[in-house]
């Protein structure tokens, strides 16, 4: 068995069930090569420790499962190894009813969820409680800074893992993610609006604004299409990229549309001019509740990113024109290669989504500066394994294009999609091998 967390949760009852559903095909990659999924990478690490609260269930000795959700301090939860993770059990309702279920049984689900970025982490391990006897663990699993009564340590030891894919998870924010993300605008707007002597408009009045204001902001239309668009969803992908996930206000379908396909943004730049800017649809074109858009901040660029990046927040409506593909996915079989520089991987994104489903043959080859630059990077490497190839230059990883040009299956076709550096690169590789022009298929974003 590979995928430890399969091993566990795909029963024979579960494959079953995938089977019948036509969902088999698509995990049987899962149980080939060695064993993953069951030691704490620094990925798995760093989103652990991001976390203020996970939901844990336990099994009784009726059979009932319990489920209990766990809250704390930023990073509450330790990463003691790649083996174990723990925290401190701090002193609540005394009703026990975890603690005494792991008592007769030390199994372990966990769910970490994100939800401002739509990411979850789940997690099966057995429990190892620890008491006063070792107190040495004790001090590393506790916080400090949190003035509570320890009562006892948990210890999990992992046996696997798994990360969800965002899809029905539902974009929720604290109360300080809303204020950073909505004040700062909204300080600009009162700053502009009131007289001279009253522009310099306190941090604090800001925050105390009444629920009108808020509503008003949140009812924000800009555009003139025909299709409604509400933000309801934003993601920092990278330091300088942004997702926004776009619904249709009474949340009715969207318009139907194909990989490779662009939606004009309307936007207003700092001159007041209403101008539209054309962003891919990076999400599943099967998925029609919601469009994907993400936006790369270029602060030296003609204003429209920047516009986006400081001015969209949710709740704002968009008044768009239908989807438009210039940018079309071929319909038949034919090995597919992807070449996606920087931001170019959002049409590339959909069109992986398309062939997967279709049960197409592709390699998607991803080059960018750093991984953290990388949007979608860790969503890719999860979904397609070994049908991604990453390319990081400031790791000295570079995309050979000939070679891979060369080595590609006969017949393959290439899309293309990034700077114009790597598309002429692309270009003139295939010139030189004799590749047919009709294959090599590219959208530039300038």
């Amino acid at each position: 068995m590979a995928h430890k967390f399969a091993e566990t949760a795909f029963t024979s009852k579960v494959r079953a069930l995938q089977s019948k559903a036509g969902s088999r095909i698509s995990y049987a990659a899962m149980d080939q090569g060695e064993d993953y999924n069951y030691l704490i990478s620094e990925r798995e690490a760093t989103f652990i420790a991001e976390r203020d609260s996970f939901y844990m269930a336990s099994v009784s000795e009726t059979g009932w499962p319990y489920v209990q959700h766990r809250g704390g301090p930023l990073g509450f939860m330790k990463v003691i190894d790649a083996n174990r993770i723990g925290f401190a059990d701090y002193a609540g309702n005394r009703q026990y009813v975890s603690a005494g279920n792991f008592v007769s049984d030390n199994r372990v689900s966990l769910f970490f969820m994100d939800y401002p970025n739509r990411r979850r982490l789940k997690l099966l391990g057995r429990v190892e409680m620890v008491d006063g006897n070792d107190p040495e663990i004790l001090a590393a699993l506790s916080d400090q800074n949190y003035l509570a009564a320890v009562e006892r340590g948990f210890v999990i030891h992992v046996e696997a893992f798994d990360w969800n894919c965002p899809q029905h998870i539902t974009p929720r924010f604290t109360e300080s993610q809303i204020r950073d993300e909505i004040m700062p605008a909204r300080r600009d707007e009162i700053a502009s609006e009131t007289e001279a002597g009253k522009a310099a408009a306190s941090y604090a009045e800001i925050s105390n604004a009444t629920p009108e204001i808020t509503e008003v902001l949140e009812d924000t239309v800009i555009g003139n299409g025909p299709i409604e668009l509400v933000i309801t969803g934003m993601r920092q992908l990278t330091p300088r990229i942004r997702g926004f996930e776009l619904r249709s206000p009474d949340g009715r379908e969207l318009p139907y549309f194909t990989a490779g396909s662009h939606i004009r943004v309307p936007m207003r730049l700092a001159n007041g001019r209403l101008v539209d800017r054309e962003y891919s649809i990076a999400s599943d074109p099967a998925n029609r509740d919601h469009y994907e858009i993400a936006v790369l901040h270029e602060p030296d660029g003609r204003g429209g990113s920047r516009s986006v990046h400081d001015n969209f927040s949710l709740g704002m409506t968009l008044k768009v024109d239908s989807p438009t593909n210039l940018f079309p996915l071929h319909e038949d079989k034919r090995p597919t290669i992807f070449i996606a520089g920087g931001i170019g991987i959002t049409p590339i994104r959909s069109m992986a989504y398309a062939l997967k489903r279709a049960d197409a043959e592709f390699q998607l080859h991803y080059a960018g500066r750093e991984r953290r630059d990388m949007a979608f990077l860790n969503e890719l490497e999860r979904t397609y394994d070994n049908g991604i190839q990453v390319y990081a230059s400031k790791d000295h990883q570079r995309l050979d294009i000939e070679a891979t040009l060369a080595g590609m299956p006969e017949k393959s076709l290439v899309y293309i999609c990034g700077p114009m550096r790597l598309i002429d690169d692309v270009v003139q590789a295939a010139r030189k091998l004799g590749i047919t022009a009709d294959r090599i298929r590219f959208e530039r974003f300038e």
